[in-house]
């Protein structure tokens, strides 16, 4: 009765690449920029010569539990146990994880309306090519045929894939801004981190950049911006004196003290180098990025504009509450960030079906009711704004689930 009342569009669902995602449509002249090789049993992804340990297991036929994570961030690890405990057992992955109609059964079943689907997968290529921009847009290219091949990128308007744009060569990300708009794509993923190039890395809010904002906004797309590998391990690297890549499914103390600070960088640079200011249009939906980074970053902005007006386009705290769409962690308490961005910028994310995410996404407005009493808010929180962002109404004329 829950997801009848409230009907759900889930801004943080995820697919399970397929082994040949990445290579099946690269260029001959890119073979061998990845592969898999077997490592004491085990399966790794290859990327030009290195084996990578982002993914424990990248070919994803046995993957986590769907919200093994759950009793963890509800109630914290006070036994302090490991990892391999709190996970518990594995399963095979679901036709639901790799098929989208047996993904829309299961949306049926779980009482989801629509979902923006991100890949998993993808989130290692940029960093580890970052010197080759070239390698980059030709692997970015070919996960995007894949993407389309197995899912398209707006499955019955209900399941909308998220092709992604890198923007080393500003040229070729146009490029594929026209391949993506031409096949139906309504979400693009952007990496949260300065962008590499030849000559070093910049920011996406210079006006360099312009013309890819221009086309987005023109084509009324919204741009996730989902957490990823956005190459701050360098900076953790520093402290610790090694080399060692991201892995983000073996946290450290240490590094999850500044985890958020790739998203709070990336909105800055969106704010201070005037991207928000010059396409006032422009949708950001920032997503598996938490919230806890916003009112610090609100309180600086605030701050220095008050000192250094001179320096912005414009009121930074207006731009940022304008443009980007925040979807907190299940566990963070929405109606706090409501307060700072307003209501209808914060969208639910169920983080489905990763191990840190929700196994039930619908139900979770039992727990939203629980502190925000009001249901017209949580029909918002729960679906009506993400269907608002990308210009749908909130509710099917079936609704999944009822």
């Amino acid at each position: 009765m829950t997801s009848a009342r409230f009907p759900v569009f889930d801004a943080d669902n995820h697919l399970y690449e397929t082994r040949d995602a990445l290579t099946k449509y690269l260029p001959d002249r890119y073979k061998g920029a990845i592969d898999y090789v077997d490592v004491n049993g085990r399966t790794k992804i290859v990327v030009r010569g290195q084996i990578s340990n982002y993914i424990p297991n990248p070919t994803f036929d046995v993957v986590a539990r769907p919200g093994a994570q759950e009793e963890y961030y509800r109630k914290g690890n006070p036994d302090g146990k490991s990892r391999r405990e709190i996970f518990g057992a594995p399963i095979r992955a679901l036709p639901a994880f790799r098929d989208p109609a047996a993904r829309l059964e299961l949306m049926n079943e779980q009482g989801v309306n629509r979902t923006l689907l991100f890949p998993t997968l993808a989130s290692l290529v940029e960093e580890r090519m970052r010197d080759d921009p070239d390698l980059i847009h030709a692997v970015i290219h070919s996960l995007n045929e894949w993407i389309y091949e197995t899912w398209q990128f707006n499955y019955e308007d209900r399941i909308f894939t998220t092709p992604v744009i890198t923007l080393p060569i500003v040229d070729k990300a146009l490029e594929e801004l026209d391949w993506v708009i031409e096949r139906g794509a309504k979400v693009v993923l952007i990496r949260p981190a300065p962008v590499p190039g030849f000559r070093g890395s910049r920011s996406f809010g210079f006006p360099e950049f312009d013309p890819v904002w221009q086309k987005i906004v023109d084509n009324n797309l919204v741009v996730g911006m989902h957490s990823s590998d956005s190459g701050y391990e360098r900076y953790t690297n520093d402290w610790y004196g090694n080399n060692s890549e991201f892995l983000p499914f073996q946290p450290q103390a240490f590094r999850m003290l500044s985890a958020w600070r790739p998203i709070e960088d990336s909105v800055a640079a969106l704010a201070c180098h005037g991207a928000l200011t010059r396409f006032p249009d422009l949708k950001v939906a920032v997503i598996e990025n938490g919230a806890a980074w916003v009112a610090p970053l609100l309180k600086a902005m605030k701050d220095l504009y008050k000192k250094m007006p001179q320096d912005f386009p414009e009121n930074p705290i207006e731009a940022i509450r304008r443009c980007i769409y925040i979807s907190p962690f299940w566990e963070e308490n929405y109606a706090e960030l409501a307060e700072l961005l307003g209501e209808e910028h914060v969208l639910f994310g169920s983080d489905y079906p990763h191990p840190e995410g929700l196994a039930e996404p619908a139900k979770y407005a039992e727990d939203l009711l629980a502190y925000i009493p009001d249901e017209e808010r949580v029909a918002k929180f729960m679906g009506g704004n993400m269907a608002k962002l990308l210009g749908y109404p909130a509710r099917l004329e079936s609704p999944a689930g009822v």
